[in-house]
């Protein structure tokens, strides 16, 4: 996975941010790698590109700044967490993308992470209804050993252990995510 593992320090007060499981210089390489493959594979198309939000915003926007190709940003919001630490089982759309018409187009569906497998399964039968050209994947993090659906996933930044990340845009309850790494929530606590 290529982390560096070292501590991320304290801040005044005493708030301790944790143990990075990944650091911002490791994030920024391999957000660059994803973004020159994706290039590569989409030399001669356009991109759709759908940023899951809110916990892909960080990762999204690094992302498309690598990506050297047109494209058109878009964003949707889905739950299928609903405050807990683990999937309900049940997607929510709470924002659908702005894109009036998908048919024809080539569809990048970025997500933060990707564990049960079921938000990123309702995605693609969302979006395949609407018959696009073509439609991929993207997750900054696969954590396999949570699937309960086997799904699909063309480019992926780094499999994780089966441990609740915060951090880069994931979450707790809302706090965490400015942190520029990932962290395992129980490394961190609040200021």
């Amino acid at each position: 996975m290529g982390t560096s593992g070292t501590s991320t320090g304290t801040r005044k007060g005493g708030a301790r941010f944790g143990k990075a499981l990944i650091d911002a210089a490791t994030l920024a390489r391999r957000v660059e790698q994803l973004g020159k493959q994706i290039t590569a594979d989409y030399a001669d198309r356009e991109i759709l590109a759908v940023g899951v939000l809110k916990g892909a915003a960080f990762f999204y926007t690094d992302l498309v700044r690598q990506i050297r190709r047109p494209l058109v940003v878009d964003f949707l919001r889905a739950d299928s967490y609903g405050g807990r630490t683990s999937t309900s089982g049940e997607v929510r759309i709470v924002a659908d993308v702005d894109a009036a018409d998908i048919a024809g187009r080539h569809v990048l569906i970025v997500e933060d992470i990707v564990d049960s497998g079921v938000t990123m399964q309702y995605l693609r039968k969302l979006f395949l209804a609407r018959d696009p050209a073509s439609l991929a994947t993207c997750t900054l993090l696969d954590k396999p050993t949570r699937r309960r659906i086997d799904v699909p996933l063309d480019y992926v930044g780094f499999k994780v252990a089966d441990v609740f990340v915060v951090g880069y845009g994931m979450d707790r309850g809302g706090r965490y995510r400015n942190l520029p790494y990932i962290a395992a929530l129980d490394e961190v606590q609040a200021p």
